[in-house]
């Protein structure tokens, strides 16, 4: 005897004490799979015979049952279940997680069963408790169904125990291993001639031909792709038993998938004989029904039959449902799914149409998987949490619209007329035109960001963040960031160099060159560092594509903010003037033609740093370097009297004008960087990353395309605007790297902050894995104001080169990969919680403690 075990069930082994459930279970079940009573009795209470714990052992079998059920993982109990109110339990969890209820009895005989526990030591009851148990069992024979059992098997001898097997099934809903392509086809509603014209758009090449009598329609799929009806095929429109023929051939020849509409349903009760409404189209379906052969009705009852109330498609990546599909029905079975997947779910109240109110299931979907679905017509076919409403109601005069799949293409046809007016006007009653996910993204849930937070990004790594670093970053978005939407990407920290062990030097290029050409990386691209502010840049074409890309219901065009989400301009006006302006220069260099886009994110420096760091400028740097000079002036002064009195201290006299001279240094360096910023044309941007623009991340692209690109920008008269000068090292050509060191010392002996070491490409692998994406080599002259004016001292560049590198190393990559996430997530339409889950990351991880100076 062959048993099929549908792969997401309950098991419930039924069977008096002694008919050996639990060797039956181990033989045909793994470990892990098997549930059992005695030893849930032996975990709370070290005795698996004790029966006064029998409560709290089936408390903890349920316990583990609803995790395992939860997960989507076969669940047997191994426990005499001979009395309703045992079973009782595990049937609603079976209803709960929606999983397929099963029984299994071993109907042995009494005797043979009392003989066997008179072998096993601490089975010591009597004849009457088996007795009573097969009685029970007998009893229980003729309830299993009426209780809800879908499938009862009994095995009545040792025999047929010992010959069964079991043979696990896929659920009906499991298509995981169908990857699409997928051509998803919205509500048809009897559209004949726009599901023709849809299709032919599609690529798909269709022939008629007669069959029987009949006609019969050939499909030839483009490029292997398979065309997914989501259901309603039929009523309202003029032409539903058409639109039926061709599904069903399609489906017959392998090139069409389909899962049921609510009309289907309605279409085949009445077929059926039931007593059904004619209402909502369906009189109009039987009229054209009426001139279709005897043949042809069973075939359409025979195919509504066979569908299946959903499916999941692509390794669980895609789910299809003609209403839709929450998470955690998802690849289930139950009346219940079912209902969900035809009707969707209603809030019991009614709008000012008369109509149903139904629950915006979609607005709380947290799901991994994309959900394609319809039933609701709606006016244009949006993205809402990865779902996507595909009913744009053609027969009420709207569009049959597709979605490629995994492309995320929408394709759409208008309809030829309005072929049924509809109760409803599609564009909802509302009068909100922001797009549904602009929409639900106004109000961000606390929840979508509490707790450690395991973030998988799309290079196969996974961060990992802490809640109570979580919450810290928390703190800082929502008290002090810019509006929310606006943060796609907050960048990473950059490490520095190896220690350099040349005199006088803290940092050198040298190291840096010596990392990457350790690392197996043959190029590298060594960039200017401008002493500025680190800057995100978003620029939209428009106030409207501002609103149609962001989200942001106002009048900007874009907005800058700092590494940490932070507006960088406390002067919104010259804020305004900076956009426009740039704005401007993407347009003369043509960018938005050539990247066919209304948006972009870019990585800049912003100079002056007087301009952001004002404030630490005067309240540290300035009052240091003021004070260290004056007091060590006066020193100066003092001693000199000194010597010229004939006092011996000319050793601490040095000392002192040596001090002295680094403090000039010292207040020099960071003068170098400041200016006064009268108008907008007293600031300067350097933009070294593209980092985003609609429908594409720039990782692909290698360090000289960002900066020719960008270099763009400034090609115009704009002098606000610069390109970042930079140079491409070949670390196996000698001559190229002493070059580069050259650069780099002619830049910092000018007063520059230093440079930039980059792979050449935007995201690189070496010998080991991944590299940084970026070393920075700063001038001896500039560190000067990182570490204070007398760091240069051969006994404080001693301590200073055991500097420890790893955590911020560590951190740097971590920071990157999300950032590379957070803009992916952005690009591809992702909801702002997913997106801002990267951002927070990357602020929660600034929160380690790493020393600032690196």
């Amino acid at each position: 005897m062959e048993i099929t075990v549908p792969e997401l069930s309950l098991v419930v082994l039924v069977g008096a004490s002694g008919s050996g459930k639990t060797t039956f279970a181990h033989k045909h079940f793994k470990t892990s799979e098997v549930l059992s009573s005695d030893a849930c009795r032996a975990m709370v209470s070290d005795n698996e015979n004790d029966q006064t714990v029998t409560r709290d052992a089936f408390e903890l079998l349920h316990y583990i049952a609803g995790k395992r059920l939860a997960l989507g993982k076969l669940v047997v109990v191994d426990a005499t279940n001979v009395q309703q109110d045992a079973r009782r339990g595990l049937l609603k969890l079976a209803r709960e997680y929606h999983v397929i209820p099963m029984v299994v009895v071993l109907d042995l005989p009494e005797r043979l069963c009392h003989d066997r526990n008179s072998d096993r030591p601490n089975r010591d009851f009597g004849p009457h408790v088996v007795r009573n148990q097969c009685r029970q069992l007998h009893q229980s024979l003729r309830q299993f169904k009426r209780e809800g059992f879908r499938q009862i098997h009994v095995l009545k001898s040792l025999e047929e125990i010992e010959a069964v097997s079991f043979v696990r099934q896929p659920m009906w809903t499991d298509k995981k291993p169908e990857h699409g392509p997928f051509d998803i086809i919205g509500d048809i509603h009897g559209c004949f001639d726009e599901t023709l014209a849809l299709l032919k758009q599609l690529g798909y090449d269709i022939e008629l031909a007669q069959r029987d009598g009949g006609v019969r329609y050939t499909v030839t799929s483009p490029e292997g792709r398979k065309a997914f009806f989501v259901g309603d095929l039929v009523d309202r429109g003029p032409r539903s038993p058409d639109v039926l023929r061709l599904v069903m051939d399609m489906i017959e020849d392998d090139v069409a998938i389909c899962v049921p509409g609510n009309h289907e349903i309605k279409l085949q009760k009445k077929l059926s004989g039931k007593n059904v409404k004619l209402t909502h189209g369906l009189a109009e379906t039987m009229e054209q029904l009426g001139k279709e052969s005897q043949e042809f009705i069973e075939r359409v009852k025979t195919f509504i039959a066979s569908l299946i109330s959903h499916y999941v498609m692509d390794d669980g990546k895609l789910v299809v449902a003609h209403a839709g599909m929450k998470e955690s029905f998802q690849g289930r079975g139950s009346g219940v799914v079912r209902s969900f997947a035809l009707f969707g779910e209603t809030t019991g109240e009614t709008d000012e149409c008369g109509l149903p109110i139904r629950y915006n299931w979609a607005s709380e979907y947290r799901g991994g998987a994309v959900v394609v679905y319809g039933h609701t017509p709606v006016l244009e076919a949006e993205w809402l949490n990865n779902t996507i409403c595909i009913d744009t109601g053609c027969v009420f005069g709207g569009k049959l619209t597709a979605l490629r799949y995994p492309e995320r293409e929408i394709v759409q046809v208008s309809a030829a007329v309005t072929y049924y007016e509809p109760v409803r006007p599609l564009g909802g009653l509302s009068g909100n035109h922001a797009s549904a996910q602009h929409q639900q993204d106004d109000m961000l849930d606390i929840e979508d960001v509490l707790g450690k937070r395991h973030i998988r990004t799309g290079i196969g790594k996974t961060i990992i963040v802490h809640e109570e670093k979580a919450l810290a970053a928390l703190e800082v978005m929502s008290r002090f960031a810019v509006h929310p939407k606006w943060i796609n990407y907050l960048p990473p920290t950059m490490s520095p160099s190896e220690t350099s062990q040349k005199p006088g030097f803290l940092e050198h290029p040298e190291e840096a060159l010596a990392y990457f050409s350790k690392q197996g990386i043959s190029e590298v691209v060594c960039e200017e560092k401008h002493m500025g502010s680190r800057v995100i840049v978003q620029i939209c074409r428009s106030e409207h594509s501002a609103r149609e890309r962001f989200g942001i219901d106002s009048s900007e065009i874009g907005v800058c903010y700092t590494r940490t989400g932070r507006r960088f301009f406390k002067d919104k006006a010259l804020e305004s003037l900076f956009l426009k302006r740039l704005q401007h220069a993407v347009e003369r260099s043509g960018l938005w033609e050539e990247l066919a886009t209304e948006w972009m994110t870019l990585d800049c420096e912003l100079m002056p740093w007087s301009m952001k760091a004002i404030e630490l400028i005067t309240a540290q740097y300035a009052a240091v370097g003021a004070a260290g000079i004056n007091s060590t002036n006066a020193s100066i002064a003092t001693l000199e009297k000194a010597v010229a009195r004939g006092i011996d201290v000319s050793k601490l006299l040095a000392a002192q004008k040596d001090r002295g001279t680094l403090l000039e240094k010292y207040a020099a360096s960071y003068r170098n960087y400041c200016w006064s910023v009268e108008s907008v044309g007293d600031l300067r941007l350097a933009p070294f990353h593209l980092l985003a623009s609609e429908g594409l991340t720039h990782f692909e692209k290698d360090h000289r395309w960002h900066m020719d690109t960008l270099a763009k920008l400034a090609s115009g008269e704009d002098m606000i605007f610069i390109a970042t000068p930079y140079r491409v090292v070949t670390l196996e050509d000698d001559s190229q790297r002493a070059e580069a060191i050259s650069w780099w010392e002619s830049l910092t002996r000018k007063g520059g902050e230093g440079m930039v070491v980059k792979p050449l490409q935007f995201l690189a692998k070496g010998k080991m894995g991944y590299v940084q994406p970026a070393l920075k080599c700063r001038g001896a002259e500039y560190l000067r104001i990182i570490y204070g004016p007398e760091y240069s001292r051969p006994e404080n560049l001693d301590r200073l080169r055991s500097r420890g590198l790893s955590t911020k190393r560590q951190m740097a990559m971590r920071e990157f990969f999300l950032g590379l996430e957070g803009l992916e997530r952005f690009v591809r339409h992702d909801p702002i919680r997913q997106v801002h889950e990267c951002a927070l990351g990357v602020l929660a991880l600034e929160s380690e403690p790493v020393d600032p100076r690196l």
